[in-house]
């Protein structure tokens, strides 16, 4: 197999990839009664309303199944946002000496790291689950939780942390020129790396989906729009702080129709 179309062939299985997550994703939450904007039908409202501690199986309230979802919801999200990455890593083939198996070594410490992320926040859902802060479909029973979280995420977009990762997020070459390591094994390395500091950087918007239902199409389409826009060379610096200031007048908006229509 030439070169060229081994590129291509790998190109197509990584966007094969999140097209199947995506599918997954669409067919969970048709088996859990949702609509794309996350709304239950009777079935799923009758799911919301169960008590996760009755002796029966209930999947969202068991850490395997849960897991399951929050992986391939990682790869239908994350996965698009690194394109410019792997992009960058195919320049270094190129022009230095960059290998495929490298290239698959920062694909799989990426997906590596997002899916150890996946297994933190599964444990976060099924802790708010069982102290009866989220129902069974994942969604704030507390205005005032979902927006603190609104507030909170928005106001990380400010902060030094956020700065720090989004910087090596939205410019991965230099990252790579900074800790180049060939191969495999450097590739794994360098996208476990990368992928840490992709989680800095994004953590909140998965947060976010405690807001309007973890199985959200509407969230998980525009959270994932966002994020691949974020890492964008051209216009990626200019879009995180007005997204902060959404979020935050977001949260307040809530809790203003809380008080106001809500007792």
């Amino acid at each position: 197999m030439s070169r060229s179309v081994f590129r291509s062939a790998l190109w197509l299985g990584f966007y094969i990839a999140i097209l199947w997550a995506w599918w997954m994703m669409v067919s969970m939450s048709r088996d859990m009664d949702l609509d794309w904007i996350g709304r239950p039908g009777p079935m799923g409202q009758a799911m919301a309303a169960m008590d996760p501690r009755m002796d029966m199986y209930m999947p969202m309230a068991e850490f395997g199944p849960l897991f399951w979802m929050w992986a391939i919801m990682m790869a239908a999200m994350m996965l698009p946002t690194l394109v410019p990455t792997l992009r960058s890593y195919d320049d270094l083939i190129r022009s230095a000496n960059g290998t495929r198996a490298g290239w698959l070594g920062v694909l799989s410490g990426y997906f590596i790291v997002w899916v150890g992320f996946a297994a933190l926040i599964t444990g976060l859902q099924l802790a708010l689950l069982f102290g009866g802060a989220v129902d069974m479909l994942g969604i704030a029973k507390s205005p005032y939780l979902a927006a603190g979280l609104l507030m909170a995420v928005g106001a990380f977009q400010f902060t030094r942390a956020k700065e720090v990762c989004h910087g090596v997020c939205h410019a991965p070459m230099m990252y790579f020129l900074g800790h180049w390591k060939a191969g495999f094994s450097g590739g794994l390395r360098m996208g476990l790396g990368l992928g840490a500091f992709c989680v800095g950087c994004c953590w909140g918007f998965m947060a976010l989906g405690f807001v309007g239902g973890v199985m959200s199409l509407l969230w998980m389409g525009l959270a994932t729009l966002f994020m691949v826009l974020e890492k964008l060379p051209q216009i990626g610096h200019v879009v995180t702080r007005p997204m902060g200031f959404i979020l935050i007048a977001g949260g307040l908006a809530l809790l203003v129709h809380h008080i106001s229509y809500g007792g």
